[in-house]
């Protein structure tokens, strides 16, 4: 297997003992995108020169004794919505297409301090709103195990040049599953860290400053070791926290699985998950039993899943709407006119939540603390929870009017919305969760599920999925790319 498939932690291993340039790994990735991409379109926005400049100063540093950081001459890439000085951002929107960038988000700042630098940016949807990656500006993004399939969105131009071995690390965001919805996809890990512990300043639109409800931004990479690391280096107070306070998450305390209390949650009534990846959770929660974890698929925490869907959509539709511009929020209202407006999971109810009140909004915030609460106590029994990201494996690229789509869950028909679920159901509480691969389905696309824990408790969720990867096998690459 070529060594662009290493882990990032593992390459930074190889730079550090001169085993390796950083010009030549830099070299390594840039033959690799320019072999591969143009059937997967992920890195669109490329910035080779620059790369190249900075693995020369890494490797000029490492000559010296220098110690540049835990990534050190390390190539990465990073999701087109992240400010990189020099580089356009525009989240796929066209009136932004020549935005370009005049300083860097904050996270790519961190990530520049600690040794790495910038292959380019990868591609997202429109608005960031999908999950699948295609915009006017830069086209359709590929899966690597199948083009005919989505890698995800929004941030399924990071998970795919994961899967292609086109960078040793990524950075995506997530709202409703942005970057767990892709890591599951592409068969790589993911991370959507406890609201607010890593800055999100710069994963932004011209104009907007104020951090998003819901949305974080949080590592990608091929290897729970990397997220770990990665984690290290981003997380921590923002500029309008860092008077007041640092960030102190708890470390991992257990060495083997047969220490965790495990939950596992594989369906939930009313919002399908197919055979597969039901059948999955439950084989990763047989083999926990077999290596003597704590095992419940009856856990529960005390709330009814239907309102914990509605609480998190009313807030996400109300934060999504805040960044739509007047023509984008009335064509959404025409495509969505002739729809039932009885149904909720369809995309009339995506208008009709964009039109709630603030009195509306404060009472969603006094429901999700609720759910905060209910999570809490669930997790002074419960050490991690195991459940699905999406009911599916990627499925073929769909480009209709976003309303109007459908999702096949095993030969039925559903709601292309509901698949929100799984990653909504996390997201309203806060809470952490790691993406994790556990092998293909019988379809030869990956499937990957949700290790989630308590809120803060980042590390512990990254060391189980670490643990669990010598168990069931952790990051695979796809066929046709081992060049």
């Amino acid at each position: 297997m070529s060594i662009a498939f290493d882990s990032a932690t593992a390459l930074c291993a190889r730079l550090r003992k001169r085993e390796l340039s950083s010009r030549e790994l830099t070299e390594l990735y840039i033959r690799r995108i320019e072999k591969h991409d143009p059937g997967l379109n992920a890195v669109v926005v490329r910035d080779f020169e620059r790369a190249l400049e900075a693995a020369d100063r890494a490797d000029a540093e490492r000559a010296k004794g220098v110690d540049g950081g835990p990534f050190h001459g390390l190539p990465m890439t990073i999701k087109e919505a992240y400010e990189v000085e020099g580089l356009a951002t525009t989240w796929g929107i066209p009136a932004f297409a020549k935005n370009i960038a005049t300083q860097n988000a904050a996270v790519v700042e961190r990530l520049l301090k600690a040794g790495g630098h910038f292959l380019g940016k990868t591609n997202v949807p429109l608005h960031l709103a999908d999950f699948q990656s295609y915009n006017d500006i830069y086209g359709t993004t590929r899966n690597p195990w199948n083009p005919e399939r989505t890698p995800g969105g929004s941030s399924g131009g990071s998970a795919a040049a994961l899967a292609a071995g086109f960078c040793g690390l990524e950075s995506g965001s997530d709202i409703g599953g942005s970057i767990r919805n892709p890591a599951h996809f592409c068969g790589v890990y993911g991370h959507k860290p406890t609201y607010g512990i890593v800055p999100n300043e710069g994963h932004a639109l011209p104009g907007l400053v104020a951090a998003p409800d819901l949305a974080v931004v949080g590592p990608m990479a091929r290897s729970a070791e990397d997220l770990a690391l990665a984690m290290d280096v981003v997380a921590g107070a923002d500029r309008f926290h860092a008077d007041g306070w640092q960030l102190a998450l708890p470390k991992p305390a257990k060495r083997a699985l047969s220490e965790y209390r495990v939950a596992v949650w594989p369906s939930e009534p009313g919002f399908p998950v197919s055979t597969a990846v039901a059948d999955r959770v439950q084989e990763v929660a047989d083999r926990l039993a077999q290596l003597g974890a704590t095992v419940s698929d009856r856990a529960r925490p005390a709330f009814a899943a239907a309102d914990s869907h509605d609480t998190y959509s009313t807030m996400l539709h109300g934060q999504l709407s805040a960044a739509f511009t007047d023509e984008a929020f009335d064509k959404l209202a025409a495509g969505a006119k002739d729809l039932d407006p009885g149904d909720r999971s369809d995309g009339a109810a995506v208008v009709r939540a964009t039109l709630q009140t603030h009195r509306d909004w404060v009472r969603a915030t006094h429901d999700r603390a609720r759910l905060r609460l209910a999570w809490k106590a669930f997790f002074a029994d419960w050490d991690i929870l195991v459940c699905p990201q999406m009911p599916t494996t990627a499925f073929p690229h769909d480009h209709s009017p976003y309303p109007s789509r459908t999702l096949q869950v095993d030969g039925r028909t559903e709601s292309y919305a509901r698949q929100i679920f799984w990653a909504g159901l996390i997201t309203v509480a806060y809470l952490p969760s790691t993406v994790f691969p556990t092998g293909v389905a019988a379809d030869g696309l990956p499937i990957g599920l949700q290790a989630v824990g308590p809120e803060y408790h980042d590390a512990i969720c990254i060391d189980f999925a670490r643990l669990l990867a010598d168990e069931i096998g952790g990051f695979t690459p796809p066929a046709g790319y081992d060049d």
